[in-house]
């Protein structure tokens, strides 16, 4: 049925959520690359046999090296009551990531909030940390968990409250947890096909339309790391 490169993992009517690899754009940018909100018009068009032009609204965007739950709208009425729900903060967000063992690891809590001031760098395309609120700086906030360990990184769970540029991997790096790949924000090393380790893997919220609780989750890529955190969070699951 679906001879596209993308994944879709839900999808009615009203929404069309696909697990994005890492790499792809959400939309159009200076690059020129195919977006993947292009690749799923063409999709729903050659799907249900279309004529014409296909709507698709944007809900969110993810970072272009980030992997995971990206959400589209079918028709104007379900973008409108997602795009409220987002900015009423109705939708709970959760992400995987794997870090770097950080430092100090007898000290290190396990799992806290971490409430930070960021201000984005347009031409570095990069966002700071502050402590204290400043000019220009936005107030974010996120919680995390660590929810499993290996020898060289850790497996963490975060839900952020607020969705600032860059959020999870400046605040995460701040304190020391350094997501795996992520030169930008102080790894070590790059990964070899450009992605970072961190992945949107969770959506809950009530559809806009029937109402009804829904729950999305994205796999992570195949890696030896992915399968350790995955086998780990089942078993904590179990547990």
């Amino acid at each position: 049925m679906n001879n596209f490169s993308i994944n879709v993992i839900y999808e009615d009517n009203h929404l069309i959520v696909v697990n994005k690899k890492s790499g792809d754009i959400v939309q159009g940018d200076k690059t020129g690359d195919l977006p993947l909100s292009d690749e799923v018009k063409t999709y729903i068009k050659a799907k249900y046999n279309k004529p014409g032009k296909v709507y698709l609204g944007t809900v969110h965007r993810l970072d272009r090296p980030t992997s995971g739950i990206v959400l589209f709208a079918k028709t104007s009425k379900a973008l409108s009551r997602m795009n409220k729900k987002f900015k009423d903060k109705d939708i709970q967000k959760t992400y995987w990531a794997v870090v770097e063992k950080p430092k100090n690891i007898n000290k290190f809590p396990l799992q806290n909030t971490l409430i930070d001031f960021l201000k984005k760098n347009e031409k570095q395309n990069k966002s700071y940390c502050f402590k204290q609120e400043i000019n220009g700086a936005k107030k974010s906030e996120l919680s995390y968990k660590v929810i499993g360990k290996g020898d060289n990184y850790w497996f963490v769970e975060i839900k952020p409250k607020t969705g600032r540029h860059h959020q999870i991997r400046v605040q995460l790096s701040n304190i020391g947890l350094i997501i795996k790949g992520d030169l930008k924000y102080g790894a070590k090393r790059s990964n070899k096909d450009g992605s970072i380790h961190l992945l949107a893997r969770q959506l809950d919220f009530i559809h806009p339309v029937k109402k009804q609780p829904i729950t999305i989750k994205a796999n992570p890529p195949k890696d030896t790391l992915w399968d350790e955190f995955l086998k780990q969070s089942e078993k904590k699951e179990r547990s």
